[in-house]
Formats: C-alpha cells, sequence, structure tokens
C-alpha cells in the first residue's frame, strides 16, 4: 500500500474497474468507511493500491479486475434500474440470469420505460459511456397521447427551459399517427432524469410507452424483453479504442498473391482425336443452327 502515489493505482479506480461502483461511488464509499485495505479502514480515496493488497468491501473481498466485458439487456417495462428499491419493487439485477458476474448500469431507464440498457462490469467504461462530453446519441421510439403538427416538435429540436432547467435540442421525427396516438423517433445525447417524458409534456404531449433502441453504435434490434446478449471482445475494443488483453494474439493479415505481368498465356495442349468405330466412315454433314428438319438451310 503506498500513499505517495508512486506506484500501483488509486484505490477508488481499482474498485471501478472490479465492477463494485463507478469511481465517485467508489469514493463515497471510502468516505462511508466501508472499505478495507489489509484489515484496515481507510478513509480516503488518496490512496495507491498494488496487486498485492487485500481490498475488501462491507467485509467481502474484492477479485482481481475481470477483463472488461459489455452487455446488452431488453429491460422491460416495471423494473427499476438500481441494485435496491426501497419501495421492495423488482430490479433489473433480480431478473438477470444468474450466472452474470457483478455488473452495473449504464445510465438509466425510468420504471416504466423499456428496451436498450447496457451493462458492464467495468466502472471506468460506465463512466465514460455515460459522460455527455462522449456525445454517444441515444435513440428512442416514443409513442405520445395526441397528433402533434411538426409546430408541436420545433421547440424540442431548438431546446427548451423547464423551470430553469436547460436541456438541449433533440432529433425528433414523427413516423405515423396511430388513432390517438403517434409514434416519435427521438435521439438525444444527455439523457437527463425523466428528460423525453418532462420535454413532451411541455408542449402538450404525454407519452404513454418510451422504448429505447439504441445507446450509441449499440443496437437493441431482435433482442426480447428480458434477454441478455453479451458483446464480443473485439466489438467492445473496436467501438470504444480498448487496447487488447496483454498476451491476446493479433490476426495476421492473409497473404495477397503477386499478379505476373508480361507474362505471354500458355497455350492448351491439344486433345487426341477420337478414332471413328471400325467399319464406318465420317457421317452426313450437321444441319446447321436453326434448321428445322426436312427443310434446306436458307441460301
Amino acid at each position: 500500500m503506498d500513499k505517495t502515489g508512486q506506484e500501483g493505482e488509486r484505490i477508488a479506480k481499482v474498485l471501478a474497474r472490479a465492477g463494485i461502483a463507478s469511481r465517485r461511488e467508489a469514493e463515497r464509499l471510502i468516505e462511508a468507511g466501508r472499505v478495507t485495505v489489509n484489515g484496515r479502514r481507510i478513509a480516503s480515496p488518496a490512496l495507491n493500491v498494488g496487486p498485492a493488497d487485500r481490498i475488501a468491501v462491507d467485509g467481502a473481498a474484492v477479485a482481481a479486475p475481470d477483463r472488461p466485458r459489455l452487455w446488452l439487456y431488453h429491460k422491460p417495462a416495471g423494473l427499476v434500474t438500481t441494485a435496491r428499491d426501497e419501495k421492495g419493487r423488482e430490479t433489473v439485477f433480480d431478473k438477470l440470469p444468474e450466472d452474470m458476474p457483478r455488473v452495473m448500469p449504464v445510465g438509466r431507464l425510468d420504471l416504466n420505460s423499456e428496451g436498450l440498457l447496457l451493462l458492464t462490469n467495468d466502472g471506468a467504461i460506465k463512466r465514460r459511456l455515460e459522460l455527455p462530453s462522449t456525445g454517444w446519441l441515444r435513440k428512442y421510439r416514443v409513442r405520445v397521447k395526441g397528433t402533434p403538427e411538426d409546430t408541436t416538435l420545433a421547440p424540442l429540436r431548438t431546446g427548451l427551459v423547464i423551470a430553469g432547467e436547460t436541456f438541449r435540442p433533440m432529433e425528433v421525427t414523427l413516423d405515423r399517427q396511430q388513432g390517438a396516438n403517434a409514434w416519435l423517433t427521438v435521439g438525444l445525447r444527455e439523457g437527463r432524469n425523466r428528460e423525453i417524458r418532462r420535454t413532451m409534456e411541455a408542449v402538450g404531449l404525454v407519452v404513454n410507452r418510451l422504448i429505447r433502441i439504441s445507446y450509441g453504435p449499440f443496437q437493441l434490434g431482435d433482442l426480447k424483453p428480458g434477454e441478455v446478449e453479451e458483446l464480443r471482445g473485439r466489438v467492445l475494443r473496436d467501438q470504444l479504442g480498448l487496447a487488447a488483453p496483454e498476451g491476446e494474439a493479433t490476426a495476421k493479415p492473409k497473404p495477397t498473391r503477386r499478379k505476373l505481368r508480361n507474362r505471354p498465356a500458355e497455350a492448351p495442349e491439344p486433345r487426341p482425336a477420337r478414332k471413328p468405330p471400325r467399319g464406318t466412315g465420317p457421317g452426313p454433314a450437321s444441319p446447321p443452327r436453326g434448321a428445322r428438319r426436312g427443310k434446306a438451310p436458307p441460301g
């Protein structure tokens, strides 16, 4: 354990990489006295730790960080996106497969919202995907009650101020009118708490269904409600620019064939002539193409 900061990694970063919490949440755990290093309770995140240090949170040992992983989860409506709910409601973690490792949600979907929710075991990835500065576009299919026109949606595209809070411009398109409801596609880059519902209410529309269909390059696709799908490591690294794990072999490029120029083409070897059967001579000439039987060819 090193207090000088010259070796090892910051304790909050190690906890985040181990999937315990985001770096900021890990700092709060430390300040609350819930983290011990080598059996000693620590009160400040200004501490570097190394591989030999024994770290525990609430008495439970923290395992060595796994490789960064990311899952796509189709969150059904009616689940809370928290580890624990003070009202006793079901959470997304109650419905995940039992063999899932400890994961954290990237952003949130409120109780009545559904669709794509990203889950990761790495706090650094969580923070990177959530930061507004990264500019990840999140797209939603939104059903609203009413018959909106282009003028209704115009304030959403230019940005709104609601109760002193500024909301950045959204990408909004009207897809179709379906009876008393209309379907919209909405794209935004911040994802504040209940942002779509609040801004729609500001222009006189009530959201009665909200489905997230993409988060940056990650798509909901054909994933059914409640299903989980892990992204391949190579896809994750390509999308986030992560380095390949140490010792992983990189694919070798396929060799290209050299083109030979100005090489004379070789004449094909002639086939031997077929001998006619014994006692027979050459038969009558075959009629030319297009000639009918019994008729002489033209010309």
